[in-house]
């Protein structure tokens, strides 16, 4: 056995003829009798109590901790007193991730569950606590998208404590406790005359934003970091490779979303929407810091920026441009109507046209098929539309009118 069961109300003395008697203590007949002690393998000494008639109880818990060390299985009791926000806290320390995707995680965090779940310790939650706690996010009006990213944050928690022995198992991961689903509604695109009339209601500085956006599929970011360098107008082609983003509301350039550069067709139509822009407004040499606010300068000719000479700031022009644009279009403001709808325009044109979804995806920047197939492919022709136009191609005759099957039948 890993230790042995201390009786607290007995003590084992020796007897007036030298045999071991059992003589009360002190203690008798007060506190929980038994204490089951071992050494754990950082050295110190680990121990549980068990009130009277439970000296069977605590031999069984010193042998399943006996038995969780011989396995690698072994977790320290006291480790999972931990509060979940102490080991938050010290979790996002750790963290390597993408600088702008670090602060979006934590901010989530302590807004949505620190609040409601940092003060229990990490060792003590079980599942009623995860659905009460999404219950809460639920009542609270966050969308579903936005408590399922929450929710993967605290998992992803959870697990790291998992991976650190402090606890045994992620409450997340048991069968009661799901994820929000997400919204089966389904982006519809913008139709060309909407691309067209929210380009003429923005600023002539910043209406040519559209093109890149909308015919070469570039994030908001992507379009505020592209420079005069990143676009082969004579070899038809445009090399994403940065973007500009925030960090505490401060711009920085960074690589592409997960990271990945790409190059995508330039259509004549966005070149010279292109060269027509740096006409009237010449691009600018501006220098920002490599992903981190301490980053190495890094510096780019980019081809908008703003009337003082400075990158785009992703809130400020959405507020003071962009949704005053949409209003003079008559579109509706929402989620579905930011710039991202361009890159779905996009989408729907080159689906339309018969596109391979293997290309669509290396012009997008996703970082794989199955991903463009999950959230584009409705976009495609309906495949009515298709089987209809495949069969005529083959069967219609030479000469056939397009005259409908009642004409045949009037005409016998």
């Amino acid at each position: 056995m890993a230790g042995h069961v201390q009786d607290r109300w007995y003590k084992v003395e020796a007897g007036p003829d030298g045999k071991p008697i059992k003589v009360k203590t002190d203690r008798y007949g007060t506190g929980l009798r038994y204490r089951a002690r071992y050494v754990g393998p950082d050295g110190t000494e680990k121990s549980q109590s068990f009130p009277d008639k439970q000296k069977r109880r605590a031999e069984t818990w010193l042998s399943n901790i006996e038995a969780d060390m011989s396995r690698g299985d072994y977790i320290d009791p006291d480790a999972g007193k931990i509060t979940f926000k102490q080991y938050a806290t010290q979790w996002m320390t750790t963290q390597v991730t993408d600088p702008a995707t670090r602060e979006s995680v934590e901010m989530r965090l302590r807004l949505h569950a620190i609040p409601h779940l940092g003060a229990r310790p990490i060792g003590s939650f079980n599942p009623t606590h995860l659905r009460l706690w999404m219950r809460i996010l639920e009542d609270a009006g966050l969308s579903p998208a936005y408590r399922r990213g929450i929710f993967a944050h605290v998992s992803t928690v959870f697990t790291a404590a998992v991976d650190d022995q402090i606890i045994r198992a992620n409450p997340c991961s048991a069968r009661s406790v799901k994820a929000p689903r997400l919204d089966p509604r389904k982006v519809k695109p913008w139709s060309a005359d909407r691309v067209m009339a929210v380009r003429a209601a923005l600023p002539d500085r910043y209406a040519a934003l559209i093109e890149p956006a909308a015919g070469c599929g570039m994030r908001q970011g992507e379009v505020f970091g592209l420079a005069v360098e990143d676009v082969d107008f004579l070899g038809g082609e445009v090399h994403v490779v940065r973007q500009v983003k925030l960090l505490h509301n401060r711009p920085v350039f960074a690589p592409p979303k997960s990271g990945k550069e790409r190059d995508v067709p330039l259509p004549e139509s966005v070149a010279f929407a292109l060269a027509g822009h740096l006409t009237r407004y010449p691009a600018k040499e501006i220098t920002l810091p490599w992903k981190t606010q301490g980053g190495p300068p890094v510096t780019a000719t980019l081809i908008f920026s703003s009337p003082e000479g400075l990158s785009l700031n992703r809130n400020r022009f959405n507020h003071r441009e962009w949704k005053p644009a949409l209003r003079a279009a008559g579109v509706p403001a929402g989620r579905d109507n930011g710039i991202h709808a361009l890159r779905h325009f996009y989408v729907s044109v080159l689906l339309d046209a018969g596109e391979s979804i293997k290309a669509l995806n290396e012009y997008l920047g996703h970082h794989d098929p199955g991903f463009t197939l999950r959230t584009d492919t409705h976009l495609m022709p309906a495949s009515e539309t298709r089987t209809r136009a495949a069969v005529d191609r083959v069967l219609k005759h030479p000469g056939t009118t397009d005259d409908g099957p009642e004409t045949a039948q009037t005409g016998s």
